[in-house]
Order: C-alpha cells, then sequence, then structure tokens
C-alpha cells in the first residue's frame, strides 16, 4: 500500500508541475513565435486570391522607371497621371508616394498643387511619428487611439487640397505586418490609414470596423488585416502604360487606384502571405477587406486555457492507460485534428483560435506522464526480476517484466503441473560431512536443480532440506507445461549419473533422487499474511504430486495418469500399477518415465528439445 500511495503522490506532484509550466509558458509569452507561424500559415491557406474588382494598382515598376526616367520623377508626371485618371472616372485616387519635402522644380510642384485643388477624391499620404514611442510590449489604455507625438504631412501647397491619410506600418516584434492601425490620434488631428480612407471615399460603411473590439494590449481601432491577395493578385498597370494612353479609360472607370512602388527593393516588407510585398498592396489589401465586409476576430483567451486543461487532463490520463505507440499516436492525431480544426474555423469564419498553447500543453502533458510511467514501469520491472529471477526461468521473467498484466494478488484457480524431487541417502551423507560440505553438498544439488529446472521453464517455489518443489505454468502461461515438467525431472535424473559416481567414490555413500510428477488445476498465487507473503500452489494436485514423490524408488521418476496422457507422445513410459494414497478413496494409476521419443513443435521451434534417449 505504501507503494501505491508513494506512486499516486508523484504522479499528483507531477502533474501540477505540468500544470505550472503550461501556466508560465502561457504568461511568458515565449509561444508568441509559434502562435505567429500558425497563425500566418492559417492567413496565407485561406486567401482568394481574388481581390474586389473595384481596386485597381498603378505600380512604378522597373519599365516605367526606363521609360519615364530615373526617379525621383519631375512631379508634373504625377499631375499627368491624375489628369488622365480623373478623366477616365476614376472613383478614388492614393498615392502611395512621400511629398514631404519641396522638389528642385517649383514650377512642377505648382503644377501638381493645380491639378490636386481641382478634386476631393485624392489622398496623398501622412506619416506618424510613433518611432520609439510604440511597440508590442507597450500596454496601450483600452479604448483609446494610438497617439502621435507629431506627423509629417505633405507640404502645404498639396495638403491644403488633399485628403489626408497616414501610411505607417504596424510592424510586430518579428518585423512582421499583420494589423493596420485604422486610425491614429496626434496633435493636428486623427489620421486614417490610407486603406481605410480608400474605402471610405469609395462610399463603404466603415464604421463597423471602428466598432471591432480592441485587440488585448492594441490601441483602439487596430484590426487585423485579412491578406486575401498578393501582388500578382490584384490588377496592377504599369505607370508609363497608363501615361502614354496605352490603357482604355474604362479601366479606371469608378474604381480606386492606388498608385505606389512595384520595382524591386522599393517600400518592401514582411507580411504572412510574402516576405517582400510592397507595401502598397498592403494598402490594396485593408481596402479589400474593407469593400468585402470580411474581419479578423480571436478566439475568447479562456477557450484556449479551458482546451488546454482538458488537454493536460484527457493526455495525461490516456498517457498511464494506453501503450506507449498509442500514447505516441494519440498525441500525433490529436495535434494534427487540433491544427486542422483551427484552420478550418479561420477558413470559414476568420475567427483564429490560438491552439498553440493547448498543443504544447498536451505536450508538456504527455512528456511529463510519459516520464513518470516510464520511471514506474522501470522500477517495477527492475522489482520483478530481482524478486523472481532467482527462482523462475529467465525467459519468464523477461516476459513478466515486459508484461501489461499486472501479476494478480491473491490466488487464482489454475491448471498446473507440479514436480515433488526429494534427495535420497542425504542423512547418512550428511553425517560424513562437516557443516560446511553439507551446505556445500546441497548447493551443488540445487544448482543442477535449479539449473534444469529453469532451462524448461519452471518456477521453483520452495527448497525445503533436501526436498524442492517446482511449478509449471506460472505465473505465466507455459504452452506444453506438463511436457516441460517431465523434462526436467528426465534431466534432473541425467545430471544425477556423475553426481552420484563422484558421492559414491569420495565417501562411499549412495544418494539417489526421487521424482513424483502430477498435472491438475491448483490455487496459485501470493498466498500468506499481511506479515509475510510466499508465492507458491495449494490444494489436493499439489498434495497429489508430493504423494507420487513419496511412492518413488531411487532414481525414479513417477507420473500421474493425467501427466502421462498429456506426454506420452514425447516420452517412454512403463505403467508403475496402481498405489492407493493417503486422503484418496480410489487407486491412481502411476507411470515410471524411462526415455524421451520426441518434443512438441513449440519446444523444436525453441530449442527446448531433446535428443531421445533412455533414462538410467
Amino acid at each position: 500500500m505504501k507503494f501505491v500511495l508513494n506512486k499516486s503522490a508523484v504522479i499528483a506532484a507531477g502533474n501540477v508541475l505540468v500544470v505550472l509550466i503550461c501556466l508560465f509558458l502561457f504568461a511568458s509569452g515565449v509561444l508568441g513565435v509559434l502562435s505567429h507561424a500558425v497563425y500566418d500559415f492559417n492567413m496565407k491557406n485561406s486567401m482568394s486570391h481574388e481581390p474586389h474588382e473595384d481596386i485597381v494598382v498603378v505600380g512604378i515598376d522597373t519599365e516605367s522607371i526606363k521609360t519615364v526616367g530615373p526617379y525621383p520623377w519631375d512631379r508634373k508626371v504625377y499631375a499627368k497621371l491624375i489628369d488622365l485618371l480623373e478623366k477616365a472616372g476614376a472613383k478614388v485616387i492614393a498615392f502611395d508616394i512621400e511629398l514631404y519635402t519641396e522638389s528642385n522644380n517649383p514650377d512642377s510642384d505648382k503644377a501638381l498643387a493645380q491639378e490636386l485643388s481641382k478634386y476631393k477624391n485624392i489622398i496623398v499620404p501622412s506619416h506618424a511619428d510613433l518611432e520609439g514611442q510604440i511597440s508590442r510590449s507597450t500596454v496601450v489604455k483600452k479604448g483609446e487611439l494610438i497617439m502621435a507625438e507629431k506627423v509629417v504631412q505633405p507640404i502645404p501647397i498639396f495638403a491644403s487640397s488633399v485628403q489626408k491619410a497616414h501610411i505607417n506600418a504596424a510592424f510586430d516584434d518579428d518585423g512582421v505586418v499583420r494589423n493596420n492601425w485604422l486610425q491614429i490620434n496626434s496633435p493636428d488631428g486623427i489620421f486614417p490609414s490610407m486603406g481605410f480612407k480608400a474605402a471610405e471615399m469609395a462610399g463603404t460603411n466603415v464604421q463597423p470596423y471602428l466598432n471591432l473590439p480592441t485587440l488585448p494590449n492594441h490601441p483602439k481601432s487596430e484590426i487585423a488585416i485579412k491578406w486575401d491577395a498578393g501582388e500578382y493578385d490584384f490588377e496592377t498597370i504599369p505607370f508609363a502604360k497608363v501615361l502614354n494612353g496605352g490603357v482604355p479609360a474604362s479601366i479606371f472607370k469608378d474604381r480606386i487606384v492606388f498608385v505606389g512602388y512595384t520595382a524591386p527593393g522599393s517600400d518592401e516588407g514582411i507580411t504572412p502571405i510574402e516576405k517582400h510585398i510592397h507595401m502598397v498592396y498592403a494598402h490594396a489589401n485593408i481596402a479589400n477587406q474593407i469593400l468585402k465586409g470580411t474581419k479578423v476576430t480571436f478566439a475568447n483567451s479562456w477557450i484556449p486555457i479551458l482546451l488546454a486543461a482538458l488537454a493536460i487532463a484527457v493526455i495525461g490520463l490516456l498517457t498511464w492507460r494506453l501503450k506507449a505507440i498509442m500514447g505516441v499516436l494519440l498525441v500525433l492525431v490529436a495535434v494534427i485534428a487540433l491544427f486542422a480544426v483551427q484552420f478550418f474555423v479561420f477558413k470559414s469564419s476568420s475567427v483564429f483560435v490560438d491552439v498553440v498553447g493547448v498543443i504544447i500543453s498536451g505536450l508538456v502533458a504527455y512528456v511529463g506522464n510519459i516520464a513518470m510511467k516510464t520511471y514506474f514501469e522501470t522500477k517495477q520491472k527492475n522489482y520483478i526480476t530481482k524478486q523472481f529471477g532467482r527462482y523462475i526461468s529467465p525467459d519468464l521473467v523477461k516476459e513478466i517484466a515486459s508484461s501489461d498484466k499486472e501479476i494478480q494478488l491473491g490466488g487464482i484457480s489454475k491448471e498446473l503441473t507440479v514436480l515433488f524431487l526429494d534427495v535420497r541417502g542425504f542423512t547418512p551423507l550428511s553425517e560424513k560431512l562437516n557443516p560446511e560440505e553439507v551446505v556445500g553438498f546441497l548447493n551443488m544439488m540445487f544448482d543442477l536443480i535449479t539449473e534444469r529446472a529453469l532451462v524448461n521453464h519452471g518456477t521453483i517455489d520452495k527448497f525445503i532440506g533436501d526436498a524442492a518443489m517446482i511449478l509449471y505454468n506460472a505465473p505465466l502461461d507455459v504452452p506444453n507445461h506438463p511436457y516441460y515438467a517431465v523434462k526436467t525431472a528426465y534431466d534432473i535424473q541425467k545430471g544425477m549419473e556423475k553426481v552420484r559416481a563422484d558421492v559414491l567414490e569420495k565417501y562411499g555413500v549412495t544418494i539417489a533422487v526421487g521424482i513424483g510428477i502430477n498435472t491438475g488445476n491448483v490455487v496459485v498465487g501470493n498466498i500468506g499474511s499481511y506479515l509475510r507473503v510466499d508465492y507458491t500452489a495449494i490444494g489436493d494436485n499439489v498434495n497429489t504430486a508430493a504423494r507420487i514423490e513419496s511412492n518413488t524408488s531411487p532414481n525414479q521418476v513417477l507420473v500421474s495418469e493425467v501427466t502421462y496422457e498429456l506426454t506420452k507422445e514425447y516420452f517412454e513410459y512403463n505403467y508403475a500399477g496402481e498405489k492407493l494414497m493417503k486422503g484418496k478413496s480410489v487407486p491412481l494409476k502411476l507411470f515410471e518415465v524411462l526415455g524421451v521419443k520426441g518434443a512438441p513443435a513449440d519446444a523444436a521451434e525453441r530449442g527446448d528439445a531433446q535428443t531421445p534417449g533412455r533414462a538410467s
């Protein structure tokens, strides 16, 4: 009972440690990298690759730079582009191009300003100064917009005519753009993001996005971008092609036109869907998201915690009940299933359930419990080996140690073959020997008996003086156990030939061994009291085996009729007559073993077969 209590206490303490480790992992944020990886996988693999048809990008690409000339361009080029797009009926024109300083050509600045002043649907970007002020570790007051110290705006002649919007990118700690500040507060007022402003100017109801639940530790109006299309998914037209009149005006009618850099190495960022994406497509994705009315939301934080607690409990319990290979398969299937389910939820509803903590908690629970289970199994195997290894066949010890079945406490009814052995002539021999020599002789005899018994899968029940009791088919099943019992007796008698000759020559005393064997149902198990327990067999068939042994002549092996019927194919027998045993009302037929004829198929396969021969 003490062992069980200690084991239970260790398991309980171990699982408390598992829970504490998991709580630390949840609270510390160390799983953030993995969570981001799962989130990015979901985002990339749930893309429709079909952006809203009202969005088009005019790209400043490599060919345009070759055609128009080295960058930066004269600002009259932008004025001409605006004129073409407005005449084509563009609904909104959003420049992702910084116009924060005057150019070297004041006349060109005036020309662009004049063109901008003609229209109310043109967005020119500003940039809020947030450097050194905001980071993901900064705790933002709930319900408040992020506050900029100042905003860098276009030069006054441009700013007075255009719609204002910021182009700040919200970088996570790993440098990836997953979110966007729809609004940034500043001393100069509130600046919406370019994609948000473009969608609003196109007539879309943007109010629902301003009322989304605030992300944990993020400012008000920060949303997760639904990256739904990559660079090659958006309709993109080279700047120079538009400028040269190579594009039908109908292409731009009633559409949102984003103008930005698409040449390699210019204005690029890292996103969940692409490692190097031009940021004009970030604005396009935000506008696309709002035009389509899609929102990325996050499951309540208690859901992953609840799932983690369930994973710890279920996996911890099943680890103890399942075999190791089944436990590994369980964990593998559970991990795959969780990933699959959360991906399906995200793809179908854009709700992200962070299962990384759940999976890690399950793995911690599995590793912790499998470690404890391995420890106790090793301890049990060592205990079994130590306790049984002295009197059970090594093969049986290995089988017991590797078996998932517990050795039953108490007795069970089971068919066994019981062998009793007695050394004859030991008393006169002991009178001629000193105590040390008596012990040495007995050890030599018992070594012989033990060796033959264990080789034949027997269990040494006990040595009593110069007698021994050996069991077959316990504690684990031994097929053809009557055969192995008789074979043990035969092998012992063969081994006694040299012992008899040596003792007769040295001491002038004749010794012999009588062996009796019986097969039948007995009660076998751990039998005794709480002070002392022995693994043994009791019952009438045990007594019968002892009675048969007492009726043997020197060097004789007698078996009961039951054992004879089960082994007559493998041994030569001589009918020894009937004997009335003490406690029996009917005489028992006895048979003497004379030699070996063969062996069962399983004994031959295992190399246990005896070369046919006759007993001496």
